[in-house]
């Protein structure tokens, strides 16, 4: 059965941390966040599959994997989101693993799988609650050194469409990260030896740690918008290019994006479209489809290049 498809930008900041000073770009995009919930309700859903990034919080360097399956799976209360667990349908979980592993792929696969506002935000933006349908959480790492190169996101993304396309079950994927930003998230080769130890240590985290996380992030958002700190503004010219790409399909000029190409003109944050190739190489993978851009604009007291774009199964 042909997939169903919307990538969306997931900036924390737009949960009321900092308000825009552009109202319009702030209204607009909420509008569209809004409009394309109604659409993804409007498809009766039996099945919700979530490529979505971690933040280190429930991830860690004790042991990384590149992809991570979520056979059970709660949301954490980063950015004071309510927590709550996820209805993953286990044997669908299990099936995608087996299928994944006979296509040539390894993922994790966990019972207890955390998953943070990188998942969390576009579930409860666009349906209201995180168990409002079955949700197959699929984790894509897009921070830490072992990320996969995005010609391995776009061939896994592709396998993840022929097996859930056999499903026989009206199902809508969703990518949720970037566009272009570059927020304060620690790194091995840039921290104290003490924020080094938290990204390897697997612990949960109080609200003073996430206290301390968004506060880091509200003041360099505040910063960029000034005109300083260490962050690199969203780039439009770079949006625009993969935006491009991605809705015209041309998925494989994906697989010469580096991560040094990445850092530089994406920002540490952009790994994040990652998310969006394994969404958009499911869908392309089912069957034909088209892509529309629904909005796009930079919010700089977002910090991140935020654009909604769907994606539908042609006749």
């Amino acid at each position: 059965m042909p997939l169903s498809m919307v990538c969306c930008s997931h900036s924390p900041l737009l949960l009321g941390a900092l308000e825009p000073a552009d109202r319009e770009a702030r209204d607009g995009f909420f509008n569209s966040i809004k409009s394309a919930g109604a659409w993804l309700r409007e498809r009766d859903p039996e099945l919700l599959v979530v490529f979505g990034p971690d933040h280190f919080t429930g991830l860690f360097y004790d042991m990384m994997p590149a992809f991570c399956i979520g056979a059970a799976a709660t949301g954490s209360r980063d950015w004071d989101l309510k927590p709550g667990e996820l209805n993953v349908p286990e044997q669908i979980a299990l099936d995608c693993h087996e299928a994944l592993r006979e296509a040539g792929f390894d993922p994790a696969i966990s019972y207890r799988l955390t998953v943070d506002h990188g998942t969390t935000i576009p579930l409860y933006e666009l349906v209201g609650a995180l168990d409002a349908y079955p949700v197959l959480p699929i984790v894509v790492n897009c921070v830490a050194v072992t990320r996969p190169s995005f010609k391995r996101i776009r061939e896994f993304g592709a396998s993840v469409g022929r097996f859930l396309s056999g499903l026989d079950r009206r199902i809508v994927v969703i990518g949720s990260g970037g566009l272009s930003h570059d927020p304060p998230t620690p790194r091995l080769d840039m921290d104290s030896p003490e924020v080094v130890a938290r990204l390897v240590d697997r612990h949960v985290a109080t609200k003073k740690d996430f206290d301390a996380r968004q506060a880091r992030v509200v003041a360099a958002a505040r910063a960029m918008v000034e005109g300083g700190g260490p962050c690199l503004p969203p780039s439009e010219e770079w949006d625009r290019r993969f935006l491009d790409r991605l809705i015209r399909q041309d998925l494989e000029a994906f697989d010469a994006y580096t991560d040094e190409m990445m850092d530089r003109e994406a920002g540490f944050g952009g790994h994040e479209v990652r998310t969006w190739v394994a969404a958009a190489a499911a869908m392309q993978a089912a069957g034909p489809f088209e892509m529309t851009l629904d909005y796009y604009r930079i919010i700089p007291e977002w910090i991140t290049g935020m654009a909604i774009v769907r994606g539908a199964p042609t006749e």
